[in-house]
């Protein structure tokens, strides 16, 4: 193997990402897939899941389905007795899965709200948990947590969205804090405007989609493969000193000043 092998290969590795049947999700699984790992893709829409699961296996891929809703508690336990029984640990987990419920936030509904909290905060921290408790036998593990630069700036009419980033940016660092001692890593990854299902209206709509491409020094927006070289990275070995930290992926949205 040669050194650049050695330093980013997930060969032998178990990983799981959530939220994988499309979009970003379906790109980080695929960086992973290709970098060596064994994949379990997560989601909770079964003919999608499926069907991604099946594109990948005919590539000669080492992927794997497991349908779960990770807001249920008894469906995540679920999952973990699978990894348990048919793979025996987990190396990298990927919390993806993530929803937006944009509404004004003055007539914002408690549903949209609480809805919003459960998969993009509550859910990654549970699953987090369950999966630490088999990482550390091996003292090892990464975790990396799909954040957004709604965590950082402000955004109109959304605001359980902003909230839930900014809560999952920071319950990160409180993690890597907590699972440090078992040897166990965990980052953010906080994507900007990506296209993707999720931000299909506004990329429909030329005037906001030119808008958004403005706001970035790289002057486009961001598309799934351009999250692949980051999650390598950070599920490799090549990051083994790095914990607690905030990576966004905006084309430079985040550092940009004025024109």
């Amino acid at each position: 193997m040669s050194y650049f092998e050695s330093l980013f290969s997930l060969n032998n590795k178990i990983s799981i990402v959530t939220g994988a049947s499309r979009g970003n999700g379906k790109s980080i699984a695929e960086a992973l897939l290709r970098a060596g790992s064994t994949v379990i893709l997560i989601d909770i829409s079964k003919k999608e899941l499926s069907k991604t699961v099946k594109e990948f296996q005919n590539k000669n891929l080492k992927a794997f389905e497991f349908f779960c809703d990770i807001t249920k508690k008894k469906e995540r336990s679920e999952l973990l007795k699978y990894i348990k029984k048919d793979f025996g640990k987990i190396d990298i987990l990927v919390n993806n899965a993530g929803i937006t419920l944009s509404e004004s936030s003055l007539t914002y509904s408690e549903i949209s709200w609480e809805k919003t909290y459960d998969v993009n905060l509550k859910a990654p921290f549970f699953l987090s948990q369950e999966c630490v408790k088999l990482m550390k036998k091996n003292n090892s593990g990464v975790i990396i947590n799909i954040t957004s630069i709604n965590a950082e700036l402000a955004f109109p009419n959304n605001p359980s969205y902003q909230a839930s980033k900014a809560g999952l940016k920071q319950l990160t660092k409180s993690m890597a804090l907590d699972f440090g001692k078992f040897g166990i890593r965990v980052n953010n990854i906080g994507p900007g405007y990506f296209k993707t299902s999720m931000t299909n209206k506004s990329w429909k709509n030329l005037k906001r989609r030119k808008i958004i491409s403005d706001n970035t020094i790289l002057n486009r927006w961001g598309v799934p493969k351009d999250l692949e070289g980051i999650v390598i990275f950070l599920s490799s070995d090549a990051s083994s000193y790095i914990t607690g930290q905030d990576i966004y992926i905006d084309g430079g949205w985040t550092a940009k000043g004025i024109k």
